[in-house]
Parts: C-alpha cells; sequence; structure tokens
C-alpha cells in the first residue's frame, strides 16, 4: 500500500509487509519516516492511496472503516480514555457499541481489569484523573483488548511515562502478550523497547521505506545496510545479550562437591581437576555456594569452609539477565539453574563465546526477551 498527500507528499511509498497472527511486530524508524502513517492506515482512520490491506483473506479496505476500527484494538500515546467515565466504562466502550448485553459486558470488564493489574473493587469505579499514568496505560489495554479484537494497534502506547513505569509496563505487556497471543502491530521510536519486545522489527525510513525486517537477534547481528546499523547503534551487540537465551553448550562445567564431603576430598578434586574453585550442592542437589582452593584446606566438611553464592539465574534467561547477574553480585561466574537442578555455569569468557555464537545462528533466540 502507500500514502501519497494532496500536493505529492509522500507519506509512505508502496509498501509490502506480512505480519504473523500470535506474533509482535514492532515498526521503528526516525521521526517522520512512515511508522504512525502505516498503523493508522491499517485501521483506516488514514484511508491508503494504493493497494490492499488483507486481514486473513479479506481485504478490509472494503469494508466499512468503522465497523473495521470495532474489529481492531487500538493503544496510543496518551491513553485516549474518555475522561467523564469511569475505568469500567471506558473498558466496556467497545461491547457495548457491538450490542453485548450488560452482564456479558461486566463480566468482560471485571476480566480485563484483573488480566492488566487493575484491582476492579479499587479502580473499576475510579475516573481517568484520579489514575497514575502506568495506570491509565493499564486501562487503555484493557480497553483495547475489550472486543476480544484480531489485531491490536499500539502506537507509542508507554513513551508518556518516566522509565522506571515504562520499563515496569514493557514486562507486564509482555507477561500479557504470553497469555492473549494477540496479533500486535507496535509504534515506537526507541530500539531498546523494540528489541525487548518485538517478535520481529521492521526498521524504516523516509518515505516508509522498510530497510530491514528481521528477528530481533538478526537486526542486531546482521544489520542489512549502514543506515539500519546506525540506527540500531554501535553498542548493538550488547543490545544482542537481551535477546540470545542460554544454550546448554554455553555452560562450563566445573568441579562439583557437597556440602557433607570432607575437605580432603574438595582439596583432591580440586587437584585433579586443576581448577581454583568448586561449586557447592547441598545434600538435596541445590546449589549452596562455592570453595576455593585456599579455603579447601585443613580439616572438616566443605560446609564450614563453603562460601554462600547468590549469583544464579534460570535457564530460560537472557545472557543479558546472566551478565546483569554477574556485575550486581561482583561474581567471576553465574551458576545456571533449571529449577533447583545445577546445570553448569557461565563465566565471562563463555558469555562472551556465547554471543559470538549467536551472531553466527548458532545459539537460539528470545524473542521478547526481559
Amino acid at each position: 500500500m502507500s500514502k501519497i498527500y494532496p500536493g505529492g507528499t509522500v507519506g509512505v511509498a508502496e509498501l509490502d509487509l506480512t505480519f504473523a497472527a500470535g506474533e509482535l511486530t514492532v515498526l521503528v524508524g526516525p521521526s517522520g519516516c512512515g511508522k504512525t502513517t502505516t498503523m493508522k492506515m491499517i485501521n483506516r482512520i488514514i484511508e491508503p492511496t494504493t493497494g490492499r490491506i488483507l486481514l486473513g483473506d479479506e481485504d478490509v479496505t472494503r469494508v466499512d472503516p468503522v465497523q473495521l476500527r470495532r474489529r481492531i484494538g487500538y493503544v496510543i500515546q496518551n491513553v485516549g480514555l474518555f475522561p467523564h467515565q469511569t475505568i469500567r466504562g471506558n473498558v466496556g466502550t467497545v461491547p457495548r457499541l457491538l450490542g453485548w448485553d450488560k452482564r456479558r459486558i461486566r463480566d468482560r470488564v471485571e476480566e480485563l481489569l484483573v488480566l492488566v493489574g487493575l484491582d476492579p473493587a479499587v479502580h473499576g469505579d475510579r475516573y481517568p484523573h484520579q489514575l497514575s499514568g502506568g495506570q491509565r496505560q493499564r486501562a487503555g489495554v484493557a480497553r483495547a483488548l475489550a472486543a476480544d479484537p484480531t489485531v491490536l494497534l499500539m502506537d507509542e502506547p508507554f513513551s508518556a511515562v518516566d522509565p522506571v513505569v515504562r520499563e515496569r509496563l514493557q514486562s507486564e505487556f509482555l507477561r500479557l502478550q504470553a497469555t492473549v497471543r494477540k496479533t500486535i502491530v507496535f509504534v515506537t521510536h526507541d530500539i531498546e523497547e523494540a528489541v525487548r519486545i518485538g517478535d520481529r522489527i521492521a526498521v524504516m525510513s523516509q518515505g516508509g521505506h522498510v530497510e530491514q525486517f528481521a528477528t530481533p537477534a538478526d537486526l542486531l547481528g546482521r544489520p542489512a545496510n549502514e543506515f539500519v546499523a546506525d540506527f540500531v547503534g554501535a553498542d548493538r551487540g550488547l543490545k544482542r545479550l537481551a535477546v540470545t537465551g542460554i544454550d546448554a553448550s554455553d555452560l562450563e562445567q566445573p568441579p562439583v562437591v557437597r556440602v557433607t564431603d570432607g575437605l580432603a576430598d574438595a582439596r583432591a578434586a580440586l587437584q585433579r581437576t586443576g581448577a581454583r574453585w568448586a561449586v557447592v550442592l547441598d545434600d538435596a542437589g541445590r546449589l549452596h555456594g562455592w570453595l576455593s582452593a585456599d579455603r579447601a584446606s585443613g580439616a572438616g566438611t566443605v560446609r564450614t569452609a563453603a562460601r554462600r553464592m547468590e549469583a544464579w539465574v534460570p535457564k530460560e534467561a537472557s545472557l543479558k539477565n546472566a551478565f546483569a547477574t554477574m556485575l550486581q553480585h561482583e561474581a567471576g561466574w553465574v551458576a545456571v539453574l533449571d529449577g533447583d537442578r545445577f546445570l553448569g555455569v557461565l563465566t565471562p569468557e563463555s558469555l562472551h563465546a556465547a554471543l559470538r555464537r549467536s551472531v553466527e545462528g548458532r545459539v537460539p533466540e528470545t524473542a521478547g526477551a526481559v
């Protein structure tokens, strides 16, 4: 599709994109590149000049635009809640327009308020001005989901709140998307946000040209051209940590001793492997701590000489989580656990090797990494 304004100004040149069902696709690019214009053509707030928009097999450029918008959820930057209606009234707007009965609307509103983290008893009868910015944004998401739309459009929904609230909203939204699995088109100018939440990202330049359409990991690891490389930033290697998962092949296997083992046995294990430290597990096989070679002297058991170890992450974590944990605890390694089961450790060297392998496509990605 395309959008040419009177006078010949090109809002969006010929654009051809497919958004996969159940995925969150991010449109990102500099101001004026056509991100919001593209989004508004999807629900025909802006009418395309040429082309078709297919929702499944249906060309929605040929249907009633008002009816179309009731089938597509829409969340904007400043929320757009009706100030004269309660939160319950706002969330129930589209179901009322569709003619749902009052009980069905009430049940749906209650369900959605809980889903987005708002207590119906506390927030349901309040007005928008009585809520914080983050709470209003969650109410806006609930309203957009009320009629169970096929597609959800989100136009810089979190940009009007402070960074701390924004990060919390992104995390809550990822949790919500894991539950509802909507087909979402999300507009932002922030590549950090795009990488964090997107399954796929379209980097756009002036005139609505798509310079690259790829997963976050591919975008950061293999920018298609100089424009994309400049846009994602020179620190794209660090950004890639957030979208690269931990693979079993990344893990190192240091010596393992038990808290009930004697120190003499622990010394022997360290000498046998030439290691400077060992992982200590408790009697149930859970991570207890670590034991350095210099503390494995004398008599007694490992329990008396071991040090507690707080630097650990679950196996589902990203390399960014592992690196941050390592820095937070000033640790030389971080343990990786599957529930309570110890799997291995990541060190700065193995973490770097994992990142290098991910660029070559041999490490799984984590879509919507937290």
